[in-house]
């Protein structure tokens, strides 16, 4: 099969890891690239050896591109996935998926009346942490899961981000950000969410922009101070379908982070297992049983070495073989969802419940070389 021609909207800093991963799956190919400043689209395809740059209006007119990679900033995520659908591309999107559920739903209606298909980030579920922490969970080897936690534990982005407004804009806050790699690892360890509650605050209303350039002097923008508008603190609980109930912390208030390795923690009736990092793709997995309380270090029971455009490249196959694919729009939406009701429950001081559900991913299968997706 034909591998799928993508073409890239936004050359910024996450752009260059999916330059970077692409050529490793025979699903896609990327043929074009664009950003509203021209010049950093040409240093990307001059970086990566993309054959053309276009404009925006030109890539998503482009006969010859099947997909849009939309690495946009997040308030124009649904525009510019709207704008591809309508010239007839499927569209895979940086996360989040939507700045709000009317956003959401207008991306998903149209590529349902279209015949086409949506993706987003993050695809760091399919790594081999991730996959193996839900393979041991399918296994049973901790029992029944009964309940999980996940901190996010971060002071934010200004002191390492050139550009770090728009973590504290609408659309942004640790929540909108971070929150999609932990939700996304959970939904596909227990299923979908059922119900949400939770707290949020402004916990430090003003930053100051702290980023030094390569040589270690002051960044362009060192010293503004940035006004924060959406909560940088988040804390509440979440109810799955299965049963599971998990605490979550999600900040961009706090020093120092204990768990940062293993920040996700599932307990089973039959045991206790840390859950690496879900904004990496590999990371170790560890397990303390009844019968052995230490926490000892598990076998991989899947490939290392997945990166950003796995979910793409796994996108690509479910369409040409027909199938669901594991990093699909409905997937987005519902964890979309979720985040949206930790804000909801944060301004109302009630539990949300959620209004969409989704399907748990399919796993990728167990002890196959990389890049075997199906």
């Amino acid at each position: 099969m034909k591998p799928m021609r993508v073409g890239v909207v936004g050359c910024g800093s996450i752009s260059g890891a999916y330059f970077g991963q692409a050529p490793k799956y025979p699903s896609i190919t990327i043929t074009a690239c664009a950003d509203l400043v021209r010049d950093a689209a040409e240093a990307r395809a001059k970086e990566f050896n993309i054959p053309k740059v276009a404009s925006v209006d030109e890539l998503l007119a482009d006969p010859d591109i099947d997909c849009v990679l939309n690495l946009t900033i997040p308030r124009v995520h649904t525009e510019i996935a709207l704008r591809a659908l309508e010239h007839g591309k499927h569209t895979y999107s940086e996360k989040p998926f939507a700045l709000d559920r009317a956003e959401g739903r207008k991306v998903l209606d149209l590529a349902k009346k279209k015949g086409l298909s949506v993706g987003c980030a993050p695809d760091t579920f399919l790594g081999a942490g991730q996959q193996t922490s839900r393979k041991l969970i399918d296994d049973g080897v901790i029992g029944r899961p009964v309940a999980a936690t996940a901190f996010m534990l971060s002071p934010g982005h200004e002191s390492w981000h050139p550009n770090p407004e728009f973590y504290y804009d609408l659309g942004g806050g640790p929540m909108l950000d971070m929150g999609p790699y932990y939700l996304t690892a959970m939904v596909n360890m227990f299923g979908p969410i059922k119900r949400v509650s939770g707290a949020t605050a402004i916990a430090i209303p003003e930053r100051t922009i702290t980023h030094k350039n390569k040589e270690g002097g002051p960044g362009p923008k060192f010293g503004k101070k940035i006004k924060v508008v959406t909560p940088d603190h988040v804390a509440g609980t979440i109810e799955f379908a299965s049963g599971v109930l998990a605490t979550v912390i999600m900040s961009f208030a706090v020093q120092a982070h204990p768990f940062a390795g293993q920040p996700i923690t599932v307990f089973g009736s039959e045991g206790t297992m840390r859950v690496p990092d879900p904004n990496g793709f590999d990371g170790p997995v560890e397990i303390a049983t009844r019968s052995e309380r230490k926490f000892a270090a598990q076998e991989w029971t899947h490939a290392k070495g997945y990166a950003r455009a796995a979910g793409l490249a796994d996108m690509a196959l479910a369409i040409q073989q027909s199938r669901p694919a594991r990093v699909s729009g409905d997937l987005a939406m519902h964890v979309l969802d979720a985040m949206l009701a930790f804000l909801d429950a944060g301004q109302s001081g009630k539990a949300i419940d959620m209004t969409t559900t989704t399907n748990r991913p399919a796993p990728l299968p167990a002890g196959k070389p990389f890049g075997t997706l199906d």
